[in-house]
């Protein structure tokens, strides 16, 4: 019975829009929105191409608490445009993560949650959006001296491209098993590799190398959670008391380019084999 309260009780994570889910991490009644959609700041390139644009751009930046504690939550939302990173969103994301890192230079331990439902750059802003991404890569950089920076990945668009490259340099991933991340797009993969080598339309086989219970697997994510608002909530909390000392994943890179060293690509790669590989069992 107590399961099925539980059950009952929950609240999908997954099923929120963006500034929903920034809500649900924050302490009640502790949440600020900066440059909400009433500021109209929107992409000027997208209505010129014949797009409807979007007043915040598809990316709400909140600041408050969780659990006493300053904490600033940039929050894509995945039903706009894919969730894809052009040049205002970008910036509001860029800019937050320098706002936080200002805070702790003048003694203010703002941390950062990251909600990545992306599929990476915006096509119609091409460049723009691509030094958008590395904006805020280099923010991510220079906030985790400080206090963690938190990816969290919920799915269903998961988190591609150039984002997933600022999802890697973030100091903690938490995955739901709805998540993927990913360098490249099924799509893509198609597209250029071919459908024998990777079949856009074979969810199972996608889930199996990029979602959330693989990549957690494989360790290239801290933590695997339910679909449910307060747990991923108190996940992020526990990482902030003990954010561990280990090194970044993306100062690990001399580990990672060995075991790529050693891919054998003529094999065609499965869930098994992909989990027996990062452990290091099997070429």
């Amino acid at each position: 019975m107590s399961d099925l309260n539980a059950l009952l009780n929950s609240c999908s994570f997954t099923e929120l829009g963006a500034r929903q889910r920034a809500a649900a991490l924050l302490d009640p009644g502790s949440m600020r929105e900066l440059l909400d959609p009433f500021e109209r700041v929107k992409s000027p390139w997208l209505e010129a191409q014949g797009i409807v644009a979007q007043a915040d751009d598809g990316v709400v930046i909140a600041k408050g608490q969780m659990a006493g504690r300053p904490v600033v939550v940039a929050a894509i939302e995945g039903n706009f445009q894919g969730g894809s990173m052009g040049e205002v969103g970008g910036a509001k994301i860029a800019g937050a993560l320098e706002l936080a890192a200002e805070d702790n230079r003048n003694g203010i331990p703002t941390a950062a949650v990251l909600l990545l439902e992306t599929g990476g750059v915006r096509l119609q802003e091409a460049n723009l959006g691509l030094a958008a991404i590395a904006e805020i890569q280099a923010g991510i950089v220079e906030l985790r001296q400080y206090q963690p920076v938190i990816a969290v990945i919920a799915g269903p668009v998961g988190c591609f491209g150039g984002m997933s490259i600022a999802a890697g340099l973030c100091s903690h991933i938490l995955l739901t098993r709805e998540a993927r991340l990913g360098l490249n797009g099924p799509q893509v993969i198609e597209q250029e590799a071919g459908i024998e080598e990777y079949d856009s339309r074979n969810r199972p086989f996608i889930w199996s190398l990029t979602g959330g219970e693989q990549r957690h697997a494989c360790g290239l994510a801290d933590g695997y959670l339910a679909d449910d608002a307060d747990a991923i909530r108190e996940q992020v909390l526990a990482v902030f008391e003990a954010p561990g000392e280990g090194l970044p994943r993306s100062r690990q890179h001399g580990r990672f380019l060995q075991l790529l060293a050693r891919v054998d690509t003529a094999q065609q790669a499965d869930a098994e084999g992909v989990r027996a590989f990062y452990k290091g069992e099997q070429a």
